[in-house]
């Protein structure tokens, strides 16, 4: 769950600090750590559930979800009228997170799609609240074009991983690397964005569409 970001001491006291998870996140957190699965962990995934509900959105995008653990913690926090987007290009992923929003409750709020992200958003209809990029780090740029399109004003636009374990501080060295500095470039120079980048674990921006 770490991003190396934050003094090893500070980011232990973040995380020891946490209230226990109920029985389904604290095996879905298990399971990431054992299996190696990419998901936000409990301190971002709070971050998440507060955003939610001072903002009071109701119809959610997620763009890259896994094994639906923030998903979870958006639909809980969006209530039982909400209407969630989880997409995944693995339908196993898909199948799993299926089986964690049944046990969390959340099933019925959970509109399950796979496939390409990007993909998915052109083929759902309608505006959205808020819209989370967590897709593969070379289609952020054009994750968040697309985003744009469908996002309401006053939404927000939550991304992760926007700090990339540091490497955004050099030269790019890969696709990955290179996605993730436009995007935040992108996001800071859009006059109809106000965006906040928070060093929370390995990066998280939050941005409000003016």
């Amino acid at each position: 769950m770490s991003g190396k970001i934050t003094n090893k001491a500070v980011e232990e006291y973040l995380y020891d600090i946490l209230p226990p998870r109920d029985a389904v996140l604290a095996e879905m957190e298990k399971a990431a750590s054992r299996e190696d699965i990419p998901i936000v962990g409990p301190a971002v995934a709070r971050m998440f559930y507060l955003l939610a509900q001072i903002s009071g959105a109701k119809r959610i995008f997620e763009m890259g979800s896994a094994i639906g653990y923030s998903t979870i913690w958006w639909a809980r926090a969006a209530g039982p009228k909400a209407e969630i987007y989880y997409t995944d290009s693995d339908p196993k992923n898909a199948k799993r997170a299926q089986k964690f929003f049944k046990r969390a409750g959340v099933e019925k709020r959970i509109r399950i799609l796979t496939g390409d992200a990007l993909v998915m958003l052109d083929h759902t209809r309608g505006n959205f609240n808020l819209i989370f990029i967590d897709v593969n780090k070379d289609q952020y740029p054009a994750a968040m074009k697309k985003a744009m399109k469908r996002l309401k004003r006053g939404g927000l636009l939550v991304t992760d991983n926007t700090l990339w374990s540091g490497r955004v501080t050099r030269k790019a060295d890969s696709a990955a690397t290179r996605g993730v500095q436009e995007f935040n470039h992108l996001v800071y120079g859009m006059k109809n964005l106000f965006p906040v980048m928070i060093p929370l674990r390995d990066g998280v921006t939050v941005c409000r569409k003016l």
